[in-house]
């Protein structure tokens, strides 16, 4: 039986547009084609395990232009990039009336200051364990472990949503159930497979 259901955020709760933060970097001499690139570059992994604050990330996306550039500007354009998913949202809530609902997600304190402010997700639940506070990011097994001795869970009794198949996969190797998240009506459809009542 499911008792715990567990969400990740970015693709789940949010979609992302990355189009303000690459224009601005290439905008100001910076090499900024996709996202992906701009990441490897900055060594983002560093920023959503804890081990760079906010500040530092600013820097190394500044470091990345070759004309200088604010780094409010930066941070301005770093936080413009979320799109609230509101079925998901209202979905979450429903389901916090009967089973223990979580927040599992890979992110830096920039980005979770943001929506916690601007959207209150930290409000979803009864618990949320961003990576940057784990000091270890998804797929790990790490971030699973300590999600279980944070929140009790028991991980035959455990859910989780996520948009990549990765993470579900680490999930269920600890004895998680796991769903591939691919938009409201399939990721409904695979909970109630699981006797979750929607």
């Amino acid at each position: 039986m499911i008792r715990n259901v567990v969400f990740d955020i970015g693709w789940v709760f949010l979609h992302l547009n990355y189009r303000p933060i690459l224009d601005l970097l290439s905008a100001n001499g910076a090499e900024a084609p996709d996202m992906e690139s701009v990441l490897a570059r900055i060594s983002f992994d560093d920023h959503e395990t804890g081990r760079l604050h906010g500040h530092g990330l600013l820097e190394r996306l500044a470091g990345l232009t070759t004309q200088p550039v604010a780094h409010a500007d930066i941070h301005a354009k770093w936080v413009d990039m979320f799109e609230l998913q509101p079925e998901m949202v209202a979905l979450a809530h429903r389901l916090t009336e009967r089973y223990r609902v979580y927040l599992l997600s890979n992110i830096g304190d920039l980005h979770w200051a943001h929506i916690s402010r601007e959207y209150r997700l930290h409000q979803i639940g009864h618990g949320a364990l961003p990576s940057y506070l784990a000091g270890v990011m998804k797929p790990h097994e790490g971030i699973y472990i300590e999600a279980e001795r944070r929140f009790a869970l028991e991980p035959a009794e455990t859910v989780f949503v996520d948009d990549r198949a990765d993470n579900i996969a680490s999930a269920r190797a600890r004895g998680w159930r796991g769903i591939v998240h691919g938009g409201y009506a399939t990721t409904v459809t695979a909970l109630r497979a699981l006797e979750v009542d929607c």
